[in-house]
């Protein structure tokens, strides 16, 4: 028997991301040490209080399926949160809480976007939204950030030729993966009026959002006059709160596309896991300290790595958020991955992967010690 598979699995390619952090694991378990800088997760334990409350949950029996947009305890209670960042339009039925922030993105997607609807995307850009655009017959509109350190106010002009009535829908994500780049309040302004202009519908995928640095904070677009109506508001707990294997996220938005989006959600996933939510509630109410020390800690880390870069003459821009950076490395940003992971057995992620080819992300989401162990073995191996 020959398959025939959909037409939908040919238009993606395997996520650049995971490729590379399994060619690291099969690597490491044929006994090579490799520094992993691609990972895209915290290398913090999830903090003690939330591990408590999941378990104080299994105890109490909550271990079935819960309502499809979530318990109304942990709604609730992201409700708060949204108001607390000035998003006050969205109350707890605005709320639909998924198995991680990437599963609300593609409810999203699959939701809003029809065969040859427009999709603007600002470069680099998280591999995964041109995977969900594309699974969901979308096209794709880019516009490129990378020669202005990745912020979106040099590229505004750019933005403005790109964006058009026949643009369905924008994702904006700041901080910003994979460049850490935070948008200032400036270049969100006129992202609003290009969306009330054009009437586009704009996700803010948010999930860096409690992980900045230097005094810089982010806005939520949707705070701005014109963009309670017409933004989504994405996050979710895998970063700030070092729960990515939990799978917890949510989204927010308009009352009629947690509606239709139940559809997606329902057949799909049903519900997030029951007493993972539980610990969600948890996180949000009592685990600032632990936040604000993971936060410390990762400045640390970024001023030390830029420090050590710079010492080799390696362009990179500082980012303001977020774990990552992205040096300029070669033309061949994928050949030099490879390079790197072969001869210097140092991963990182190839800029093309993000849309933006001569690049590579480095997360610094590790300890100083393999930090400055990376930047020796590039350097031994003439890749720096």
């Amino acid at each position: 028997m020959t398959l025939e598979f959909a037409d939908r699995v040919g238009r993606v390619e395997p996520s650049a991301t995971l490729a590379i952090s399994n060619k690291s694991a099969e690597l490491a378990a044929d006994g090579v040490d490799v520094v992993d800088l691609s990972v895209g997760e915290p290398d913090f334990d999830t903090p003690e209080n939330i591990k408590q409350a999941a378990k104080d949950a299994l105890d109490a029996g909550h271990t079935g399926y819960t309502s499809t947009p979530g318990i109304p305890a942990l709604r609730e209670a992201l409700a708060e949160k949204l108001h607390a960042d000035g998003l006050t339009q969205y109350e707890a039925e605005n709320v639909v809480v998924t198995p991680g922030g990437k599963q609300a993105l593609y409810e999203i997607f699959q939701t809003l976007i029809d065969d040859g609807d427009e999709v603007a995307l600002l470069d680099p850009a998280w591999v995964s939204y041109e995977a969900m655009v594309k699974l969901a017959g979308g096209s794709l509109a880019r516009v490129d950030t990378a020669a202005h350190d990745f912020q979106l106010a040099g590229a505004l002009d750019d933005l403005t030729e790109t964006v058009s009535d026949d643009t369905e829908l924008l994702v904006v994500n700041s901080p910003g993966n994979p460049h850490g780049a935070v948008y200032s309040d400036d270049a969100l302004a006129a992202v609003r009026d290009l969306a009330v202009e054009h009437d586009i519908t704009v996700i803010s995928d948010e999930i860096y959002k409690e992980i900045t640095y230097d005094g810089v904070e982010a806005t939520s677009l949707g705070t701005l006059d014109g963009m309670e109506d017409r933004t989504i508001t994405v996050n979710g707990f895998s970063k700030a709160y070092s729960m990515t294997g939990w799978r917890l996220g949510y989204f927010a938005g308009p009352e009629d596309l947690v509606s239709q989006s139940g559809k997606v959600h329902g057949h799909s996933v049903s519900c997030a896991v029951n007493f993972v939510q539980h610990a969600g509630v948890e996180a949000l109410q009592n685990t600032d300290e632990a936040v604000a020390e993971m936060v410390a800690a990762f400045s640390e880390r970024r001023d030390f790595l830029l420090d050590l870069l710079r010492d080799h003459d390696v362009d990179v821009a500082t980012p303001q958020g977020a774990f990552y950076m992205m040096p300029q490395v070669d033309d061949d940003d994928t050949a030099w991955c490879e390079e790197a992971i072969d001869e210097a057995h140092v991963a990182a992620v190839p800029g093309s992967a993000f849309g933006t080819p001569g690049y590579a992300r480095f997360s610094y989401a590790n300890s100083k010690e393999r930090l400055e162990e990376a930047v020796e073995r590039l350097a031994d191996a003439d890749l720096i």
